[in-house]
């Protein structure tokens, strides 16, 4: 993680985000998984956005992204959610029988360079919970 710099500031701005599918089914699974990876790849470079650290479980998302501080918090989760719904759906008709793919709620909290490493620690150890 590097301080972004331009003109007139030096910013780090860090979002943990975690969300779930609707009715947390454990749908992100095999190819559903992966295109969902790639996905989020996507809308983070096409948004100037670095994916710090991500763990995709079978019924629900952790993201750790740092972002510019001019995109407001709800926007960042909103390109992810969107997208990943979108291509999603039209890739994989299964998922089709369900309303949406995601719910409307999603956790984000703010982190800074001190309690980063935490995050990702707990990101990364999602799988030792099962």
């Amino acid at each position: 993680m590097e301080y972004k710099h331009n003109s007139n500031s030096v910013v780090l701005v860090n979002y943990h985000i975690v969300f779930c599918p609707k009715y947390r089914r454990k749908l992100l699974v095999d190819g559903v998984k992966k295109r969902c990876e790639e996905v989020f790849e996507d809308v983070a470079r096409d948004n100037g956005w670095e994916i710090i650290s991500r763990e995709v479980m079978p019924d629900h998302v952790h993201l750790f992204v740092s972002a510019d501080p001019n995109t407001r918090p709800h926007i960042v989760v909103k390109r992810f959610k969107g997208r990943t719904s979108r291509i999603l759906r039209q890739e994989f008709p299964e998922l089709l029988k369900m309303p949406t793919l995601w719910t409307r709620s999603y956790f984000l909290s703010t982190a800074g360079n001190v309690s980063a490493e935490v995050i990702n620690k707990y990101i990364e150890r999602q799988w030792d919970k099962i």
